[in-house]
């Protein structure tokens, strides 16, 4: 760590005393921090890329698929916040955040090698399993993911905030890629094209593997080579944490999520049509561009056709994800010489008309000028609304508000989960290219929204009031 500057003075109510404010890290220190974040988003591309083809294998129906699909957010909303309440006020040899890295990353990794074996279950019905297995799995990716979030807020100044959700967001890119990519390269290096009906294909089963092992090496990467700050350390920070809401326990997740700050609650809206729009993009592309793009009959998904549809998706999705880590690096850049609402409203622009150009698209290689839209959305979704709320939010709180922030997240998605295989099969007649097309659209009303969003460094205040 680098030296300290000088200390500044904050107000409490009870008293004045001098904090110091957080070091700058260098580039390799945030970069060693958030490592682990590519393991984590490598395990997430394989189950968005894969999840919903392996459930048809198991004999899921497509509208039934944002049901199965619930397993994500419905997890999250209840975990992410509890995550973030404890890792507020642990401390042990690990550190304050890490030792929810390891244990998320544990159990992420064993659901990765269990999910496309669900079908070994003889006794109950492989789809049912594997819908099991995909809550446990999303469980576990919730525990791991959110303290990288808040840990950024522990460590980074304001000043150094927009970088280091830039680099998370670079490498949960470079993650995304190359485990959205690995079932298309086994099948086209090993020739594995097809799996008999009710199984998983190997390449789908063999990338899972591969994903359990980078998730763990890479958790353990971060873990060892990132320093958190001490409780005697964070204290010279921080004003003193209130012993009544010590003692409150988890009580005082509702007392923080009323007294939430008015930029988080402005970015709620924003995230509402921003992540509506990717759970329909997550839960109906594969089965959209098969049958719209490569006209597969979406009853028979052990034929070659299908197969190939399956596996471009997947490519389709790195395609988009490496966009997404290549734009992390330049939206700090975009943000000081605009702002961080207008750097994040263009790139939700090119997200929906990305997502509305599958529409159009005939042939399968027009997909990846879709795709680079769609990834200039995503690296903004994972940056600038976090770098937004983080400078309002209090450091002594930053696990939990960001557990909180969360919710505007999973709600989306939970309503999307219940109302999108209906609105496919009653209203799109079963066209699931219809709700691309409709997400599309939400992600031009999230660009609208963010433009009203209350962001204090815009206002020229990073500061907030500890009492409020």
């Amino acid at each position: 760590m680098t030296a300290l500057k000088e200390p500044i003075k904050e107000q409490s109510a009870s008293k004045t005393r001098k904090v110091a404010e957080r070091p700058k890290l260098t580039f390799w220190q945030i970069f060693n921090m958030s490592f682990g974040f590519l393991g984590i988003q490598f395990g997430f591309a394989l189950q968005n890329g894969n999840a919903s083809r392996i459930l048809q294998s198991f004999g899921a129906d497509v509208e039934h698929l944002s049901l199965f699909w619930l397993a994500a957010p419905i997890t999250g909303i209840i975990v992410q916040p509890i995550i973030g309440h404890y890792s507020d006020r642990t401390w042990n040899r690990l550190g304050r955040r890490k030792p929810y890295f390891l244990v998320g990353g544990v159990l992420s990794a064993l659901a990765l090698l269990f999910m496309p074996n669900a079908g070994l279950i003889m006794f109950l019905p492989p789809v049912m399993v594997g819908a099991g297995v995909l809550m446990i799995m999303d469980a576990s990716f919730n525990v791991a993911m959110e303290p990288f979030r808040a840990l950024i807020g522990d460590n980074l100044p304001d000043s150094q905030r927009s970088l280091g959700f830039s680099v998370q967001t670079f490498l949960i890119g470079i993650g995304a890629v190359t485990g959205s990519v690995l079932p298309w390269a086994i099948s086209h290096f090993t020739g594995i094209k097809t799996a008999e009906a009710g199984h998983v294909q190997q390449n789908v089963i063999y990338s899972f593997y591969v994903g359990a092992v980078v998730m763990l090496v890479c958790l353990l990467w971060s873990v060892i080579r990132t320093k958190e700050y001490s409780p005697a350390e964070y204290a010279k920070f921080h004003l003193e944490e209130d012993e009544q809401e010590q003692r409150n326990g988890l009580r005082e997740i509702f007392k923080d999520f009323k007294n939430m700050p008015m930029a988080m609650r402005q970015l709620g809206l924003v995230q509402f049509f921003s992540w509506f729009a990717l759970f329909s993009m997550w839960v109906f592309a594969s089965p959209a561009i098969a049958s719209h793009v490569f006209h597969v009959d979406l009853k028979d998904s052990t034929s070659i056709k299908a197969a190939k549809a399956g596996d471009w998706v997947a490519l389709m999705f790195g395609v988009y994800n490496g966009v997404s880590a290549l734009y992390a690096l330049c939206l700090p850049a975009i943000a000081r010489a605009t702002s961080r609402k207008l750097a994040h409203s263009f790139s939700l622009i090119a997200g929906g008309l990305g997502l509305i150009s599958i529409f159009f698209v005939t042939n399968p290689n027009m997909l990846i000028i879709s795709m680079v839209g769609i990834g200039l959305a995503w690296a903004s979704i994972l940056s600038m609304p976090y770098a937004i709320v983080s400078g309002s939010i209090p450091a002594k709180k930053m696990g939990v508000y960001m557990g909180i922030f969360n919710f505007f997240i999973t709600f989306p998605q939970i309503i999307n989960g219940f109302f999108g295989g209906w609105i496919v099969k009653n209203i799109f007649g079963g066209q699931a290219i219809y709700a691309l097309v409709i997400a599309g659209i939400f992600m031009l009303c999230a660009a609208v929204s963010v433009i009203y969003v209350q962001d204090n460094k815009d206002l020229k205040y990073a500061k907030f009031n500890i009492e409020d």
